[in-house]
């Protein structure tokens, strides 16, 4: 089995202010310490980076030597892949989108949505019920 996580579980895991840190912490150390595959696209990977070092975004961002600290951490973990596009990747966001134009913030979960797909990753753990789009992916919301 395997399963990814979307950029909001990895960003509330580092935003102590957040009234959801405790869950998606938990979640990421029950998974760290689990056997399943983690699944990790890089796309995601760097929307962490960007969110969490930003000013703008969180109230107390982290520093960028920290943010990629924490994602060096993650990454080294023996059960984490990284993902990325793979050959045919504009093919799987046409077959994930159904057909439809999407836009704004529907974009990139698409594309997150057309890897995952590609790399016949069916689990994703998110607080965003915009991929409940996507009918092959099992989304679970570890904030509930």
């Amino acid at each position: 089995m395997s399963f990814a996580v979307d950029v909001n579980v990895l960003v509330y895991a580092s935003d102590t202010g957040s009234r959801l840190h405790r869950a998606a912490h938990a979640l990421l150390d029950e998974k760290a310490r689990g056997r399943e595959i983690f699944c990790l696209a890089w796309t995601t990977a760097m929307s962490y980076l960007r969110i969490v070092t930003h000013p703008g975004i969180l109230t107390h961002p982290l520093h960028p030597d920290e943010a990629l600290g924490n994602l060096r951490e993650l990454v080294e973990l023996p059960q984490v892949r990284m993902l990325a596009e793979r050959e045919g990747f504009l093919e799987a966001y046409a077959e994930v989108s159904g057909g439809e134009p999407l836009r704004g913030k529907l974009v990139p979960d698409a594309h997150l949505a057309a890897i995952l797909l590609q790399h016949d990753v069916r689990t994703l753990y998110t607080g965003d019920a915009d991929f409940r789009r996507f009918s092959f992916l099992d989304v679970r919301n570890p904030f509930t």
